[in-house]
């Protein structure tokens, strides 16, 4: 995947954000995962606990994406 979404695309996520309720929340979830993740990995030094944290944030961004995705299937059909 060539980092270009066809138009198509877009719209359709535009339109799923308004009116898919599980789309919406995957799609926001997943947004604020990105920044807690950019927040942690911003920090000079990592505990342990922030290596956890980053891990457990990436398993969470991953089942997002992966629930936006399943989601955009079924509409593209």
């Amino acid at each position: 995947m060539g980092g270009q979404m066809s138009i198509k695309e877009d719209e359709l996520i535009e339109r799923l954000m308004k009116e898919d309720e599980e789309f919406l929340k995957s799609k926001q979830a997943h947004i604020e995962f990105a920044r807690q993740l950019e927040e942690l990995e911003k920090k000079p030094f990592l505990s342990s606990q922030d290596e956890i944290e980053i891990k457990v944030l990436k398993k969470k961004k991953l089942a997002c994406k992966d629930q936006m995705e399943r989601i955009l299937m079924k509409h593209r059909l």
